[in-house]
């Protein structure tokens, strides 16, 4: 897995790469929809994964029909999540090292999420991780969110480096698919959703954690 330019910069997707969180989410999801006499089947929670919030709502719509109550569900989902991550959101393995890796050869890093400015910090400043990134890019700061590129170029032109010269870290297969139309070198390191074929032909390659990016991009 030899990347075919150097890596300048690095930028990191957050829920599900950053945060153990994805498996909480699909919890409370699953757990508010119950609440409302409703049924989210894994499928659907998966298809929502690495969307913003307006594409986001247009799958679960899609399968709860238009009657629905939406924003009540989601209003629950953000209270039970809020809840169960009070004490702090749980960390990948190897966030620490790579981002140390990082910090010993002077690479700036970045975070580009479908997430809030507010849940950034609310998740990685308790744990002392959000002054560790040289910028943030959450929703609300680009135009068109995953799988559009629009995340990771605004990423790059914060960090002031070419997209080309970034190695982009994606969880999802949405993320995988923006950082790849942003034109970065990009690693898939799988939380809830597996490498398919199709991400394999996007990538350099398939990582199993950011300790393995750590091993394989900054030995």
């Amino acid at each position: 897995m030899i990347p075919p330019r150097a890596i300048r910069a690095v930028v990191f997707d957050m829920d599900g790469l950053i945060l153990d969180t994805e498996t909480i989410y699909r919890e409370v999801m699953m757990e508010a929809a119950s609440a409302r006499g409703a049924h989210l089947p894994e499928a659907v929670f998966l298809a929502m994964v690495g969307l913003p919030a307006e594409s986001s709502r247009e799958v679960a719509l899609g399968h709860f029909g238009d009657e629905f109550a939406y924003q009540p569900w989601i209003d629950h989902v953000s209270e039970l999540a809020h809840a169960r991550l009070a004490d702090g959101a749980p960390l990948k393995a190897g966030v620490n090292e790579l981002l140390d890796r990082l910090d010993e050869r002077r690479i700036p890093r970045a975070i580009a999420t479908s997430s809030s400015r507010a849940g950034v910090e609310r998740h990685l400043r308790p744990a002392g991780l959000l002054e560790r990134f040289d910028a943030v890019v959450a929703a609300g700061d680009y135009a068109r969110g995953k799988p559009s590129p629009d995340p990771f170029l605004t990423a790059a032109y914060r960090l002031g480096v070419a997209p080309e010269d970034c190695l982009a870290l994606e969880d999802s297969h949405n993320g995988v698919r923006a950082a790849h139309a942003a034109g970065m070198m990009t690693v898939m390191v799988p939380d809830l959703l597996p490498a398919t074929d199709e991400m394999r032909v996007l990538v350099l390659g398939v990582c199993d954690s950011l300790h393995d990016v750590a091993e394989r991009f900054f030995p």
